[in-house]
């Protein structure tokens, strides 16, 4: 070594200024390498810095590293927020599917049967002008003359029925001891008489029904008790015997 160069130690005092030419360059090389580092987002790096009498920092990388765990944050967060497949709550069905599946099949249902319907029995052409009536006489001779009509008798007030259908032709006092009386045209030649009602109900003319109420049993004209005297008539006051006429159109007045 050459006399003129003297070596300087630790405690040499530096006459050159080469020290703080070394620690300026070294500042500089610190400060230029973290901003390389900052530029390029780094973060993981450590710089070593050192005093004026130790060596040049070394910077230790940990990038490998820092993308490991990077990724792993990435790929974690990534599995949180997509949220998890749930299953269809109505699958389609493929064509193919749809095809070979067998149709439904109608399953016969028994029908429930119709009621019967409620027929009303129809009123038959001639009824009994007074049913349940006791027969106190029939037509024939009584006491020396004709006795031209039945007698029926139940207690005073009850219902008197048109013996079928027809047209009152007189309602009133009939005279000859008839008392209250109903006449009933039938359109066929023939009438009914009604004799010693309580009380008329219908009017010359009005049309009637068979089994209609045409007045009420009682003992008017020439009468020992209620009853009704009914009469058959072919033609006017051409008395005919009721029970066989009745008979023969399906009602039995008892006599």
């Amino acid at each position: 070594m050459p006399e003129d160069s003297p070596v300087q130690n630790e405690n040499t005092p530096d006459t050159t200024g080469e020290q703080p030419r070394r620690a300026r360059r070294r500042n500089r090389l610190i400060v230029l390498g973290a901003a390389s580092l900052v530029a390029l987002g780094l973060g993981g790096v450590a710089v070593a810095t050192t005093g004026p009498d130790r060596p040049a920092p070394t910077a230790v990388s940990l990038d490998a590293q820092s993308r490991a765990e990077a990724a792993s944050r990435a790929d974690r967060s990534a599995r949180e927020a997509s949220p998890p497949a749930s299953p269809s709550a109505s699958p389609t069905a493929s064509p193919s599917a749809v095809a070979a599946s067998p149709l439904p099949t109608k399953t016969a249902t028994a029908k429930p049967k119709p009621k019967p319907k409620k027929t009303t029995k129809p009123t038959a052409a001639w009824v009994d002008p007074m049913p349940g009536a006791a027969v106190t006489s029939c037509y024939g001779e009584r006491w020396g003359t004709l006795h031209a009509g039945i007698d029926l008798a139940l207690p005073s007030g009850t219902p008197i029925r048109a013996a079928a259908a027809g047209t009152v032709t007189q309602a009133g006092d009939a005279a000859d001891g008839y008392g209250n009386s109903v006449f009933i045209d039938h359109g066929n030649g023939y009438l009914t008489h009604y004799a010693h009602q309580s009380r008329i109900a219908v009017t010359v003319g009005q049309k009637v029904k068979a089994g209609q109420v045409i007045g009420y049993e009682g003992a008017t004209g020439d009468a020992t008790g209620p009853h009704l005297h009914f009469e058959v008539h072919q033609g006017m006051w051409n008395q005919i015997d009721p029970a066989p006429f009745m008979r023969a159109r399906g009602v039995d007045l008892g006599c």
